[in-house]
């Protein structure tokens, strides 16, 4: 039994990298009473961030709405179901270099789902450089 267990554990051995997971850069979606919605890093509807290549992106929907996020620039990305619903979230990997730019439009407008904000629903921009 010793013969074949221990080629089996040092070839095991010898071929495992070291594992190291991938960064993640987590953002959140929130409610607020100037333009109904903001990201939650930034306070503003726009935010940047650069982060290495293979890193992971989680949004995170707290605002009681629910948003359609669209890609409007940079290599493409599989951005998995479209409409982002109240209360979940979402990942997206990016795994090559660029400069990539994703928009979150709220599906219904703040009046139609109840909501009292100060002037005009605003749509989301972030921008994402991959070095």
């Amino acid at each position: 039994m010793r013969k074949l267990l221990l080629p089996a554990v040092a070839a095991f051995l010898l071929t495992a990298g070291p594992s190291v997971a991938s960064p993640t850069v987590r953002m959140e979606i929130v409610h607020y009473f100037r333009g109904c919605h903001v990201w939650s890093r930034t306070s503003g509807p726009s935010a940047r961030v650069t982060v290495p290549r293979g890193t992971k992106l989680t949004i995170r929907v707290s605002c009681p709405m629910d948003f359609d996020l669209s890609q409007v620039a940079g290599p493409a990305l599989n951005l998995g179901s479209r409409r982002l619903y109240a209360g979940t979230a979402t990942a997206i990997v990016f795994r090559r270099r660029g400069v990539y730019r994703l928009l979150a439009k709220n599906v219904k407008s703040s009046v139609e789902a109840g909501l009292e904000t100060l002037g005009e629903d605003n749509t989301l921009t972030l921008t994402v450089r991959v070095t």
